[in-house]
Formats: structure tokens, sequence, C-alpha cells
């Protein structure tokens, strides 16, 4: 039997490149059948070693990825002394980094589909070589089964590639390692993703480095996603320049949440993006990406990268700035990774990079980032992440955007108190994030509407009730005046048989002129409720009706 083995960051992931893989050793070893055994990182490691250890097999087969090497490396060390005579088969993207393996280990690099039939001989005799090189495959077909989505599949993400290589040629990335880009025929792609539509999974998604490279070939597989995604989500990584109107005509017909876009910007700094080769229209995508935020229906995820050649504290606060006012509902500020065999790695010393010796090879200090600097910049984003990477402060992030506030100042500001509450060491609970704001607001002439905004947002997330730190007067009191003013009927919100009830279930809120103002609620100060029922859109919050002034018998507002 032929063991292989992954090793996920989480349980709802799965690797694609294990089914590759036994799609092709069932192809060309059907006499040895195959076992998938799917773990985490977070799985304890002795049980992991005698659960593997304890299964009869041919070989062991393992994909290693830049997150998963140091623990692959300790089971083969382990998995070598136990078992001296059982073959240890690499592959991925970090296999050649395994170095000093023991005499039972091979490492195979390359595409599994492009294998040499030496390969597959050596393996079928026990007699492999330390070293394989296949070349690209000449096609890359789906390889699930029917039967994986009630194993090895359920309740698990499932990743698609409609097309291998990326049109980029960044220089931080193992993907400029190979040139241009192979796109699967478009009949085949509708045809395996009916088949993966069909069983149901949670999510599909699609690994293609840059899905909408040919813009027209995205509109295609889109429009058949319109037509039958049943229920399904799909996520994409998309290039933000790359857009046409027809594209944009399409996403307008989308339901919400059908679709989910991950965006690498990288940096807003042309002299950073020059640097590096990455080719994109800063403004360009910046707007575009305003505009699929406007759609309102599709969660959008953007990335920046921090200790690029060239990118300075000052420059990407500035890039942070930019994102920050696209509105992306989630903004990773991820640290560069100094890859063995990229280019960033060959011109190391020529931007001053000094890295992490061990994957996953963080950046610790560059020409224009000092460590000292960019230890500080690293807080800063943990920080930044923190609190913008959740549904729980929209408001806020309104008002920072309207006021043309600098956002990066803010989080600096922010960051100081965090430290001085030992923040990075506690859980990041929607009150602790709370409690943090709260205090470096009551420190701003604005205080008072901010707190009005929190206030806003934290029923908005569907508590029934204000924390401490939150509460502006007793809620009794609100209620029990509106017992007595509020009307025996309001359209569309209750009866006079319901009045009671819609009083018990509902937030109320009493807001100023201001504060209504920014909320696009009214021009005049007023009193919100917050139903117990969810809004539409890609963030869910409770629905917030304004209640009719008991003077002027207007009508209620929502939002």
């Amino acid at each position: 039997m032929l063991h292989l083995i992954s090793l996920n960051c989480r349980y709802t992931h799965s690797c694609l490149a294990q089914f590759c893989l036994r799609a092709e050793l069932e192809r060309r070893l059907p006499e040895l059948p195959t076992h998938l055994s799917q773990f985490t990182l977070n799985d304890p490691y002795y049980p992991t070693l005698l659960r593997i250890s304890s299964q009869p097999a041919h070989a062991l087969l393992f994909s290693v990825y830049v997150w998963n090497h140091a623990y692959i490396r300790r089971l083969t060390a382990d998995l070598a002394r136990l078992q001296p005579n059982l073959p240890l088969i690499f592959g991925g993207p970090q296999a050649e980094m395994l170095t000093g393996l023991p005499p039972n280990c091979t490492v195979f690099l390359g595409e599994i589909e492009g294998a040499e039939d030496e390969f597959f001989h050596d393996l079928r005799q026990g007699a492999l070589k330390p070293r394989y090189q296949a070349a690209p495959g000449r096609s890359f077909p789906s390889p699930y089964k029917t039967e994986d989505f009630s194993s090895h599949l359920k309740n698990r993400q499932v990743y698609y590639e409609s097309s291998r290589g990326c049109p980029f040629s960044c220089s931080y990335c193992l993907s400029s390692l190979s040139k241009g880009v192979r796109h699967k025929p478009l009949d085949l792609v509708q045809e395996e993703l009916r088949r993966l539509i069909a069983a149901k999974p949670l999510i599909i998604k699609f690994v293609d480095r840059t899905f909408n490279d040919k813009p027209e070939r995205a509109l295609a597989i889109w429009e058949f996603l319109l037509a039958e995604a049943d229920g399904v989500r799909f996520h994409f990584e998309i290039a933000p320049d790359r857009f046409t109107e027809e594209l944009f005509a399409l996403l307008e017909q989308a339901p919400c949440d059908l679709f989910q876009f991950e965006i690498g910007l990288q940096s807003c700094n042309e002299q950073t993006l020059t640097a590096v080769k990455r080719r994109m229209d800063v403004a360009k995508a910046e707007a575009n990406i305003r505009r699929l935020v406007a759609l309102n229906s599709i969660h959008i995820h953007a990335d920046l990268i921090l200790g690029l050649p060239e990118e300075t504290a000052a420059s990407f606060r500035e890039s942070f700035n930019r994102v920050f006012r696209c509105c992306p509902h989630y903004i990773q500020l991820g640290l560069l990774k100094v890859l063995p065999d990229t280019e960033m790695q060959a011109r190391a010393a020529e931007f001053g990079l000094l890295h992490c010796a061990e994957p996953p090879y963080e950046v610790l200090s560059t020409r224009w980032l000092p460590h000292e600097e960019l230890r500080d910049m690293h807080a800063f984003c943990e920080c930044a992440e923190a609190f913008c990477n959740n549904r729980f402060f929209p408001s806020l992030w309104r008002y920072l955007r309207q006021k043309n506030e600098d956002a990066a100042a803010f989080f600096q500001a922010l960051l100081q108190i965090c430290k001085e509450e030992d923040f990075f060491r506690l859980a990041h609970t929607q009150i602790l994030l709370n409690q943090m704001l709260v205090k470096l607001i009551r420190q701003r002439s604005d205080g008072p509407l901010l707190l009005e905004l929190l206030r806003y947002d934290w029923l908005r997330c569907g508590h029934r009730f204000l924390p401490e730190e939150l509460t502006a007067a007793p809620p009794a009191a609100l209620r029990d005046r509106l017992r007595q003013t509020l009307p025996q009927a309001v359209a569309g919100l209750f009866s006079s048989r319901t009045r009671t009830e819609f009083l018990k279930q509902t937030s109320l809120l009493e807001l100023s002129t201001a504060a209504m103002s920014v909320l696009a609620l009214g021009k005049e100060a007023g009193l919100v409720a917050l139903l117990p029922e969810q809004s539409g859109g890609a963030l869910k919050h409770c629905r917030a009706v304004v209640l009719p002034d008991m003077e002027k018998g207007d009508d209620e507002k929502t939002a």
C-alpha cells in the first residue's frame, strides 16, 4: 500500500496535491492500493507519529510546503529510525529544502502528471533514487472521486485549478520559477465543476494564481457558476486592475455570498512594485476594489506585504491608508517570506535582506527597514488586523474614511494603548477590542460621537445589551418611556397585538444628530431600533430602523 500523507494548517483545509498524486499513482501503478491520511499542524506530534508508523505501507509520500516543513522534517527523522528500510518520498514546493535526509528518503521535484516512467518503475520495485525531476504535466484533470465527498472531503474546503502558472513574475514568489500560464479547456472546466457542485462542498476555492488573467475566460466561468452554483460558494485570487466593464456588469447580477475575492495588492508604492517586478496599475486597482466593495455582495480580502524592497515604514503606512480607504472587508498584512530559489533570495544582499534561517523564512530587516523599525511595523500590522478583520466596527471605520483621517496614525495610537494593556497576550474578544478602542476614543475631542458609533455597532452585531464601558443610560428607563410614547402600531414593524413583544425583542438606542448623519440614518437626532433579523450584504448585521418621531409623525427609516 502507498500511504499518502498531508499536514494541513486547519481541519477544514484539504490538500489538492494529495488527490492529484493519488490519481496518477492509481493510473500508473494500479496494482498498488493507495491510502490517504490528513493531519493538521495542531495535531499532537506523538499520536500523529504513531498513527503513521502503525499503518503497513510500501512507501510513505508527503506533500511539503513552507507551513508544514518543520513538522515533516521532525516526522522524517523519527520515521527513518523506526523503519529505516521504508521509502519516504517528498514532493511539493519545499521538498528540496529537506536537506541531510536519511538514505531511505527520496525528493520528487515537479508535477506528478509529468513524472517519467522511471519513477513509477523504481517505486514499484522499492529501489528509489534520492531525487527525481519531472517535466510540466501535459494536463491536470480534477482528481476527485465521488466517494471523497463523504469521506476525505466531508466538511472541508475543496480546491480546484482551472489553470496552472501565473502571468506575473514577482521576485518573491515560487510561481515566478515557472513561466507562462496553462489553461484548461472551458468545456472541461464546466464538466469538472458540475461534478464538484453536485457534491455540495462547503466552498470551492480556485487555486489559479490569477483567475482573471484572461478577463473573457473569467467572464465565461462566472456566467456558468451563476447558472449552476446551486448554493455552493466560490473563492478566487484576482488581479484588481484586470477587470472589464463586462465583468462588473456580470458581478452586479451575482447573489450575495456566492463569490469571495482575494486581492494581492502587496504594495501601493510604485518603486516597490518595480523592484519586485509586479506589474499593476495601482490607481485602477484601487478604483476597482471600491467598485467591488460597493456591490455589497462579494467578500473582499486585500493583501499587503511588509518588508518588500524600497518599502519604508512611511511608505508602508501610506499603502495601508490607501487600502483602508478602499473599504475591503479583510486586510491581510503579511510578512515577506524570502523563499529559496526565488529572485528575492538571489538579490538578498543587494536589498540588505536578513531573514529567518528556517521556514517560512520571514524577513527580519531590509535596507529600508532596520530590524527595530520592522519589529514595530509588525506590531502595527498585528494591531490593525485584530481590529479591522471582523464585522465589529464598520461605522467607526466609515467615520474615519469620511473624515479622511490618517488611519495608520489612528492604529499607531491604538497600538500604544494595546501595549500598555498587554492586549497581545489576551484573547481578542469583541469586548476586549471595544475596551481598547474606548480608551483611545476618550482621549479625542470627537470621543462622544465615536462612543455612539461603537454602541450602534455593538448592537448591530446582535447583542441585546451594551457592555459596561459603552452604557450611556439605563436601558430600562428608555424602554419604560417608549411604552408610554410609542404609537400602538407602526406599519411594517408591529401592530397593537405585537407591540409588547417588539419592545421585548428589540434593542433600542438614542443617537445624536451627528451620529445619525454619519450613519446616513437622518439629519436629526433620533431613536433607532435594532431588530433581531439580519440585513443583507457581505457583512451580516441586525437591521436598524429609525422609529418615527412622536411629534412629527415621520415614517421609519431602515439600514
